[in-house]
Order: C-alpha cells, then structure tokens, then sequence
C-alpha cells in the first residue's frame, strides 16, 4: 500500500476527521518489548484500512503476558526487529494524527525507539482515547476497551493489535460525535482536554 496522505490541520471541524489508531502487545512488563503492533487508519470517520505485523522484540516472554495475548516466542520467529520494521512503519505514521486507548503504546514506541537507536517518527499529535471518552461519556462505569466495545455494539477480538487498533478508533470516531469536540480540541492542552504530542516530545 502506498503512503497516505496526512490529515489537513485546517479542515472542517464539521467533517468527521482522518486520523490512525495504534495498538502494541508487549512480551513482558516492559513497554519497549513490542510483539505485536496493529494500525488503522481512519478517513472521514470510516475504517480505511487496517495493517498489523508480529515483532521480535528480542526479549523474553513472561507467562503474565502470553496469558494476555496469547503471542509466544515461536509465533514470532522469523518477524521482523522492531528496527527492521521502520520501513513500514514510517509511511503509515508519520505527519498523521495518531490515537491509542491510554498512552501506553505512546511510551511502548517512545522506548523501542531509544532502544534501538531508532530516530522517533514525526506524527502530528497523539490523542488519547481514553481520555476522550470520558469527556465524552462521564457517567460510564469504567472505559476500558472492551467494557466500551461491549457498551456501543462493536465486535471485536481483544488483545489482538490489530483488532484494538480498529476498535479504539471506532470509539474515537463515536466520542467525537457525542461529544462535539474536534481536531483542535482534541490537540488543545486545557481543561479536561487531551495535551498535543508533537514531533518534539515523540523521544520522550
């Protein structure tokens, strides 16, 4: 697939807006041991496509989180380093809004990054979509991922990078349209509003 263009910061705030959701599975307790990373890019508040990729992540693998996931050392043979990985991962990325449901895929890529030695992607913002949806939904009793799936209809495998990828943004698309707020709001550092990850902070 080629690369995508990235999303206007100028658009409508009336027009549902372009945006890519990420998720990372990790094979232990450390972010920076990614496994498993899944995107879906939205368009207009459609899913427009969806990519994912195992990953070694050249680490050991806890019992805890193969219980998660499911993903094992073997499934991984043979995938790709997180390094080797970039060449695809910088196309689908970069200059793009990015989302994800907690920052923990933020700081996952943020430390796989300074593992490597690898130089931090460009995105536009980072949006948190957890946080949206409590701006969104105040009065739910929890806002995990599947608690919120399972609240608004949507079908989804949990814990597959892919599957929460598309299901976080899904969320998103429908928090922006309760709630009202749009791209800028989402990028505004006030209130109870999401703070703007630009390129400056995207190394930790």
């Amino acid at each position: 697939m080629g690369t995508e263009e990235p999303p206007n910061p100028g658009q409508d705030e009336n027009i549902p807006m372009d945006f890519v959701a990420v998720d990372v599975e990790t094979a232990n307790r450390a972010p920076r041991s990614i496994c498993q990373i899944g995107i879906a890019s939205f368009r207009g508040g459609r899913l427009a496509s969806l990519w994912g990729s195992l990953i070694d992540p050249e680490d050991a693998f806890s019992p805890f989180n193969i219980g998660v996931h499911g993903i094992q050392a073997g499934h991984v043979a043979g995938s790709p380093s997180w390094s080797e990985i970039q060449g695809e991962l910088r196309p689908r990325l970069a200059q793009r809004l990015l989302a994800s449901h907690t920052y923990f895929d933020l700081r996952a890529i943020v430390g796989a990054n300074a593992r490597y030695g690898v130089a931090g992607i460009p995105w536009a913002g980072w949006v948190d979509t957890c946080k949206i949806a409590r701006i969104a939904w105040p009065s739910l009793p929890t806002y995990r991922l599947p608690h919120l799936a399972q609240a608004f209809g949507i079908s989804y495998q949990a814990h597959d990078a892919m599957e929460d990828a598309r299901c976080a943004g899904e969320i998103l698309h429908r928090a922006i349209e309760s709630s009202g707020l749009g791209q800028a709001d989402l990028l505004r550092p006030r209130g109870r509003a999401v703070p703007r990850w630009g390129a400056a902070k995207q190394n930790g």
